[in-house]
């Protein structure tokens, strides 16, 4: 099973054996992977039925809930991992939904779509129009995404609120690219997030 690329991404960054919360974890694809090539002991929460039923059918350990209400119960540091994958952009209130991804996993994973991809500059600026893409296929009255945010938006938040990050990775379409203007020329962003660096 190939996975989508961010999906590979952190994939690649989940130590073997680790425990993980994937929030908003789809049909479970990445659990599974974990699963079958790490040994990893995974969870999931998702939102949408159908999903939960596809991963439940996975034999994986998926519950249905809302990161922006049930997140809240989950105990501190219960997981070696948090991801959020492609759900930022969808959360009520996101900054909330981060502050417990970290204080539930010891380090977090999360990805998201980038607004500010000259494809999505282009479509404004030219035809005055919300952009409709491969990888944002919505119109804007369906789409589930409800906060627009760039990759200068969640670099200036995470330091904003002391979050350490451990690592970064930007992809055009299917291929990484660099971290020079990845906020005009990536479409995706993934973060490895570490806990809150405190100040003295």
């Amino acid at each position: 099973m190939t996975l989508r690329p961010d999906l590979a991404i952190i994939a690649d960054h989940v130590a073997p054996g680790s425990r993980i919360l994937d929030v908003g974890c789809g049909d479970g694809a990445l659990m599974a992977a974990l699963r079958d090539s790490k040994g990893v002991d995974a969870r999931g929460l998702e939102l949408d039925s159908a999903n939960v039923a596809a991963a439940v059918s996975r034999g994986l350990s998926v519950i249905q809930g809302d990161a922006d209400i049930d997140l809240a119960d989950y105990p501190d540091a219960s997981f070696d991992y948090a991801i959020l994958s492609q759900t930022l952009q969808t959360a009520r209130r996101p900054d909330v939904v981060l502050d417990h991804l970290l204080r539930v996993g010891r380090q977090a994973f999360v990805s998201f779509p980038n607004f500010a991809h000259w494809r999505v500059r282009m479509s404004l600026l030219w035809g005055g129009r919300m952009p409709v893409t491969r990888l944002l296929p919505e119109q804007w009255f369906d789409t589930p995404n409800i906060h627009h945010v760039t990759i200068e938006d969640f670099r200036a938040f995470v330091k904003a609120r002391g979050i350490e990050v451990q690592g970064a990775w930007f992809l055009s379409g299917d291929q990484q690219t660099g971290s020079v203007q990845a906020n005009l020329l990536a479409e995706h962003a993934v973060f490895k997030l570490g806990g809150v660096v405190r100040k003295d």
